[in-house]
């Protein structure tokens, strides 16, 4: 199939676990009754974007988040990645992100990579090295469409994951993340543009609404950039939806008119998984 439907859930994290995951059920079910065939939640969904939190608010896979992003795929035909939720195993935590398909089973599951431990003079201090573990696999699903590229917010910094997943098959990254108001305003869009540029393919970030009361604002504006590195659709930073086509006939037609894939120059040069 050449076109499919993707919804960027751009939803507010509350305090109350509970709630954000029901709004976040909500929302999946309003844009697959609009024509969504794939819903996309934020990074970390239900859980404020604080290390204090990630021990308290994290489960093991499987748990009761999982499990209600799995019915709300099947009840609604539709396919759902998970934005990221903190995942627990043994002694460790992770950012996790799990994808789901129509028929509610998880297809894709990707932990987070690069961990984002900065210091911004003037502006952003976090370090989230502090509790969290890095993942170790580059992630790429299969769908009825085409092969999608999962990463979570920080990875979107590095193109030789971005890279490694084209060269996997992706047609399409998506990027659960949350900037923040230091590297929002500097950085969101040079990043999600630049990707799509690099690779010739759709990126598609998706942020937490903005909240001025919480300890980490995020910056919001979720976007969605052709493979030309055209700014197709974005947000603002306040809550809510949006739904857009995404046309894979355009991502041949790219590579096939600037075919920079093809122009690595394998003979010199090689990106490969260690």
């Amino acid at each position: 199939m050449g076109k499919f439907n993707v919804a960027l859930l751009q939803t507010k994290v509350y305090g109350d676990k509970l709630k954000n995951i029901n709004n976040a059920i909500n929302l999946i079910e309003v844009v697959s009754k609009k024509g969504a065939d794939i819903a996309v939640l934020p990074e970390m969904f239900y859980c404020p974007y604080d290390n204090s939190f990630f021990k308290e608010y994290g489960e093991e896979e499987g748990g009761a988040a999982y499990k209600y992003l799995s019915a709300a795929a099947k009840d609604n035909n539709i396919y759902v990645v998970g934005g990221s939720i903190p995942e627990l195993e043994g002694d460790f935590v992770y950012n996790t992100s799990y994808v789901f398909n129509r028929n509610g089973e998880q297809i894709g599951k990707h932990r987070k990579m690069h961990l984002f431990d900065i210091d911004v003079e003037g502006g952003q201090s976090f370090k989230e090295s502090d509790v969290l573990t890095a993942g170790k696999n580059v992630t790429v699903f299969d769908t009825e469409f085409c092969k999608i590229g999962l990463s979570i917010c920080y990875d979107i910094r590095f193109p030789e994951l971005s890279r490694l997943m084209v060269l996997g098959g992706a047609e399409v990254i998506i990027v659960p993340g949350a900037f923040n108001m230091t590297t929002g305003p500097a950085h969101w869009e040079l990043n999600f543009r630049g990707r799509a540029l690099d690779n010739q393919a759709y990126t598609i970030g998706v942020a937490p609404a903005r909240d001025y009361e919480a300890n980490y604002t995020s910056y919001g504006n979720s976007i969605i950039v052709s493979p030309w590195g055209n700014i197709i659709n974005r947000m603002d930073e306040k809550e809510g939806y949006i739904i857009q086509e995404i046309d894979l006939d355009y991502v041949k037609k790219v590579r096939n008119e600037l075919p920079l894939l093809k122009h690595i120059r394998k003979d010199i040069y090689n990106l490969r998984i260690i």
